[in-house]
């Protein structure tokens, strides 16, 4: 399943940025969450993360993680393909 992960940073780690992110891509790893693009923004949130995860509590562990190392926060959304969204359309009829 495919989850979009919108994170703000801790200033204290925006100097630290090879440390958060070295460490964030370790963490998901040992969680089952593979990290499948990153992209900086502007705005009220810092970075959106795509990523891969069997099970939603993979994706809410790291959350957790996160945020417990001071590194931010995320807010994590499901994100469905179009080819699901297609099957609920039709379910829905």
């Amino acid at each position: 399943m495919k989850y979009v992960l919108l994170g703000t940073l801790n200033a204290d780690w925006v100097a630290r940025q090879s440390e958060r992110t070295e460490a964030a891509r370790v963490k998901a790893g040992e969680l089952g969450v593979s990290i499948e693009s990153v992209y900086y923004t502007h705005g009220v949130y810092d970075f959106v993360d795509v990523v891969d995860a069997d099970h939603a509590e993979a994706v809410l562990a790291f959350s957790v993680w996160y945020a417990r190392h001071g590194y931010g926060r995320v807010v994590t959304m499901p994100a469905f393909n179009e080819a699901v969204m297609e099957a609920a359309l039709n379910r829905a009829s």
